[in-house]
């Protein structure tokens, strides 16, 4: 059984740091990709950070210069620091990880405060 468990999350003032972490257990097939996505209230869930298994990333405009996704292949983990956090940056943030098929994290709460 696939199990993406994600970390990090919670409630944090405007300028300040966290860093999320997802690990991911039970998937036999190759992984391809891994990222972040995040979903705001009335907001569709947007990509926030991809890496692929070769190590090359990509980031949405609004957090480039200020998150960087990074990945431990031996333990299938996924990480998000994010610095310079906005009010904007609210959103609950999902892990996905993609093998031949697509899995998704049960999403961890970011807030922050201005």
């Amino acid at each position: 059984q696939v199990r993406l468990v994600e970390s990090g999350g919670g409630l944090v003032q405007a300028g300040g740091s966290l860093r999320l972490s997802c690990a991911a257990s039970g998937i036999t097939f190759g992984i391809n990709a891994m990222g972040w996505y995040r979903q705001g209230t009335g907001n569709q869930r947007e990509l926030v950070a991809g890496i692929t298994s070769g190590g090359r990333t990509s980031y949405a405009d609004s957090v480039k210069g200020r998150f960087t996704i990074s990945r431990d292949n031996a333990k299938n983990t996924v990480y998000l620091q994010m610095n310079s956090l906005k009010p904007e940056d609210t959103a609950v943030y999902y892990c996905n990880v993609a093998t031949r098929y697509n899995y998704w994290g049960q999403g961890t709460q970011v807030t922050v405060s201005s």
